[in-house]
């Protein structure tokens, strides 16, 4: 991703925040790399076990206009940037959502956090988000490809 993405995608992450110029001088100043930034607002996340979330993305990957997704190799997770509303609505085993009312720890788009976190599709500054039906699909496409060799995915 060039620097002007970098950028755009900071600049959209920071609106989420109640102190943008805050939330990007943390991210300069933070050793880690990563800032704490409230769901619920620009958006929400889906948090997908890495086995599920990983070829899910494959799936979303293969489609135009997916949007955000986060990793983190320490929880073994995968992170979907969803619109607001979807973690409330959502129902799926396994399948834990963050949205109003909480906050997500979040690494700058240009570079993973200090504590392996990192964008497997970082933000590009357009505001686009994974689309919740789209996502479903791939996640049910991706577990019937868990069951075994040959299967689907």
């Amino acid at each position: 991703m060039g620097s002007s993405g970098s950028t755009a995608g900071v600049d959209w992450l920071a609106a989420a925040a109640p102190d943008p110029d805050a939330c990007r001088r943390e991210w300069v100043r933070s050793g880690l790399g990563v800032v704490l930034l409230p769901a619920g607002r620009l958006w929400d996340v889906l948090l997908v076990p890495g086995p599920l979330g990983r070829p899910a993305l494959r799936l979303l990957d293969r489609l135009p206009g997916s949007g955000p997704v986060l990793t983190d190799p320490g929880d073994d997770s995968v992170g979907f940037l969803v619109p607001v509303g979807t973690a409330a609505r959502w129902v799926g085993t396994g399948v834990r959502g963050a949205g109003d009312g909480t906050w997500v720890v979040v690494p700058h788009p240009a570079r993973g956090g200090g504590a392996g976190l990192r964008w497997l599709v970082p933000p590009d500054g357009s505001g686009r988000l994974n689309d919740p039906v789209l996502l479903e699909l791939a996640l049910h496409e991706a577990a019937a490809g868990l069951g075994g060799p040959g299967e689907h995915v």
